[in-house]
């Protein structure tokens, strides 16, 4: 191909391929962490409601530094702010091993606080991957990136038990790993030619977050993406603490995470097609319905097959539920206007992570297994009014959403 033909970087596949390889090593992260910081919490909390502490602070974390990471977007461009997150992840996670290392359980939150910076960061890969493919593909796009979680579903549970026991303290070398996956994804990301950011963003054009709000389309996909986000997170993070309650092992819980991931990022494949066809609101009421179903499968035992069968569903149904809430909060906010609009809905997903990490912790290891997906039906229910609300006002407030 001559250089005349070459597609122009705002519309390179390969950049895409790449980011959704940087996707699926970021969930490599997430999954991992997800698997052992509880348990680790546990191992060397004061108290057991402690446990979840750790993954509180991956979630804070991401919440103090969306602010943060929304300027250095707007001031140095998506690569570059991209790279700092990786430079991050990999200190935070030589840091965690340190601290496991040394059983210090507070320098792990502090730790995990500081990936938190990461996660704020790779938070905003779906919204460059409509960047990269332009607004005739953006659905597709943000879909397809979210697929490679793929990566991180095979990828992080296996990792957590072959790395479990490498070195003295149990665990210590997951992290070392996942600082590897940082350096490799740094790599992938340097080969990334993103669009440049509008003028106008940078010198603060556009309407305030206030404004924003006015409109009830940007309200519904702020609540639903992060209450979606909540629910899931809520029982995901406390899988491996219920199944070792429930006498499972650890290989057994890393076995059920596997198959929740790959129910979170399988859909990717086809849910941008889904809502190009349907609609945002159509696909996120049935995601809606599968996190209903992933509840009932949950309150009816707790076999391996059980937990394994109402986390893949539970997957299945964040996948539609967040990718809609994203795709729709595209149709609501000009380009100049996309880092303070991102910046406010990564706040609304990780601050509502944040309360779900701590809560997972404190009702598993007090309540018990089926009072917390007991609790997880007002969050839905919330979710259910929402959509309910702005399917009705569609025509009026989000020309075409609806399908």
């Amino acid at each position: 191909m001559t250089a005349t033909s070459t597609p122009p970087p705002a519309r390179s596949p390969l950049g895409l391929w790449l980011l959704t390889l940087c996707q699926g090593l970021f969930m490599t992260n997430n999954v991992a962490f997800i698997a052992i910081n509880g348990l680790v919490g546990f191992s060397l909390a004061p108290f057991g409601w402690m446990a979840t502490l750790p993954v509180m602070g991956y979630v804070v974390g991401g919440a103090l530094s969306t602010g943060l990471v929304a300027r250095s977007q707007a001031a140095w461009g998506r690569r570059v702010s991209f790279q700092i997150g990786l430079a991050v992840a990999f200190g935070s996670a030589l840091l965690c091993a340190y601290a496991v290392i040394s059983a210090n359980f507070w320098l792990l939150c502090v730790a995990t606080l500081m990936a938190g910076y990461y996660n704020a960061n790779a938070a905003l890969y779906r919204f460059a991957a409509a960047e990269l493919a332009g607004p005739a593909g953006r659905d597709k796009a943000v879909s397809w990136v979210l697929a490679g979680g793929l990566i991180g579903a095979v990828i992080g549970p296996n990792l957590s038990v072959l790395a479990r026991d490498a070195l003295a303290a149990p665990f210590a070398a997951v992290y070392l790993v996942l600082a590897g996956v940082a350096v490799l994804s740094a790599a992938l990301m340097q080969f990334i030619q993103f669009p440049k950011p509008p003028a106008q963003s940078a010198a603060g054009g556009g309407r305030t977050v206030r404004e924003l709000l006015r409109q009830p389309t940007f309200v519904v996909a702020a609540a639903c993406g992060a209450l979606a986000y909540g629910v899931m997170n809520l029982l995901m993070a406390a899988t491996p603490l219920a199944m070792q309650q429930c006498g499972h092992s650890f290989g057994q819980a890393a076995f059920v995470l596997q198959w929740h991931v790959v129910g979170m990022f399988a859909p990717g494949f086809f849910t941008g097609h889904l809502i190009a066809r349907f609609g945002s609101l159509r696909v996120m009421a049935v995601g809606l319905a599968l996190n209903a179903v992933c509840v009932a499968i949950a309150l009816s035992g707790d076999s391996v097959a059980q937990f394994t069968v109402a986390l893949a569903v539970l997957g299945v149904g964040w996948n539609f539920l967040f990718t809609g809430a994203t795709t729709l909060a595209l149709t609501t906010y000009r380009p100049e206007e996309k880092d303070r609009a991102q910046g406010f809905l990564n706040f609304c997903v990780f601050a509502t992570l944040a309360v779900s990490a701590f809560s997972s912790g404190a009702l598993v290891t007090s309540q018990g297994w089926w009072w917390l997906n007991a609790g997880s039906l007002l969050p839905l229910a919330i979710i259910g009014g929402a959509l309910v609300v702005l399917m009705r006002q569609a025509p009026r407030a989000a020309p075409g959403v609806a399908g």
